[in-house]
C-alpha cells in the first residue's frame, strides 16, 4: 500500500465522521459524537500513517525529505494538525459540538490534496533554498496555527448559529483556539525570517505570502486586542474571526497564484 491510498482513505474516513458529528449536533444523539470520535482516531491514525509513509517513500527514491514542501504535503499535514488538535482539544475541553466542523475541514484539506489535478502529488527532490531544517520548524508551526484558527473559526460559525444558554462556553473555546494559532502563526513568521536570512540573506522580502501572512498576524493580534483591552466578545469576536480566517485561506491558496519565492508551496 502507497500513501496516496492511505491518504484518499483517511479522507473518507475523515468524511464519515464529519457525518457523525453533524448528526449528532442535529439531533443531540450523544452515540453518534462518540461514534464520530473513534471513527475520527482512525482517520488521523491512517493520515499519519500516510504521511510518514510518504517520507519514507522519498528515501526509497534517494531523495529523503520530510513532506512538507509542496501542496499536496502541506494538505495532508494540515488535515492531520486539524484533526489532532480538535481531538486534543475535545478530551481537554469536551467541545464535541465544533467536531463537524473540524473534521470536513480535514476531510475538504485532503479531498483537495487528492483530487485536485491542481496539485501535484509527486515526490519531488527540494529546490537548494528549501534544504534547510528550518523547513521543518517553520512549515509546522505554521500549520499548526492554521488548524488553531479553522477551529476558531468553526467554533465561530457554531456560536452564530446557538441558542444563548451555550454561547459564553464557546466564546471562551473560539478566544483559546485563537490565542493557541496566534502563537504558532507568530512562530512560523520568526522562524520563516530566520529561514529567509539563511537562504536569501534577508529577514524579509515582501513576497506576496509574507506580506499576507502578516496582514493575517495583523488582524487576530487586532482581535486579541479589542478582547482583552476593549472587552469585546460575543458577535464581535465571532465575526473577526470569520475574517481572520477567510485571510488565513487567501494567504494559504491565494497568493500561489501570484509570482514569488512561496509560489512552489502551501
Amino acid at each position: 500500500m502507497n500513501s496516496s491510498l492511505l491518504i484518499s482513505i483517511s479522507t473518507f474516513v475523515y468524511g464519515a465522521s464529519a457525518l457523525l458529528f453533524h448528526c449528532g449536533w442535529i439531533f443531540k444523539k450523544r452515540r453518534y459524537d462518540q461514534a464520530a470520535t473513534g471513527v475520527a482516531m482512525v482517520g488521523l491514525l491512517l493520515n499519519l500513517a500516510g504521511f510518514l509513509l510518504r517520507w519514507r517513500e522519498s528515501y526509497a527514491l534517494g531523495i529523503g525529505r520530510i513532506p512538507l514542501s509542496n501542496l499536496y504535503e502541506s494538505l495532508v499535514f494540515y488535515g492531520l494538525a486539524i484533526a489532532f488538535l480538535y481531538l486534543v482539544c475535545q478530551r481537554l475541553f469536551k467541545m464535541r459540538a465544533v467536531g463537524g466542523f473540524a473534521l470536513t475541514f480535514a476531510t475538504l484539506a485532503l479531498a483537495y490534496a487528492s483530487l485536485s489535478p491542481n496539485v501535484g502529488s509527486q515526490i519531488r527532490p527540494l529546490m537548494p533554498a528549501l534544504k534547510s531544517n528550518w523547513l521543518t520548524v517553520h512549515v509546522m508551526t505554521s500549520f499548526v496555527g492554521y488548524a488553531g484558527f479553522a477551529l476558531a473559526f468553526g467554533i465561530s460559525i457554531l456560536y452564530l448559529l446557538s441558542s444563548r444558554a451555550r454561547t459564553e462556553e464557546l466564546d471562551e473555546l473560539s478566544h483559546r483556539m485563537i490565542l493557541l494559532g496566534f502563537l504558532f502563526l507568530t512562530l512560523g513568521i520568526i522562524t520563516g525570517a530566520v529561514w529567509a536570512n539563511s537562504a536569501w540573506g534577508r529577514y524579509w522580502g515582501w513576497d506576496p505570502k509574507e506580506t499576507w501572512s502578516l496582514i493575517t498576524w495583523f488582524i487576530y493580534a487586532t482581535l486579541i486586542h479589542t478582547r482583552l483591552v476593549r472587552g469585546w466578545s460575543g458577535q464581535k469576536t465571532a465575526t473577526l474571526s470569520i475574517i481572520g480566517f477567510a485571510a488565513v485561506m487567501f494567504t494559504y491558496f491565494g497568493v500561489n497564484l501570484l509570482p514569488g519565492l512561496h509560489s512552489y508551496g502551501g
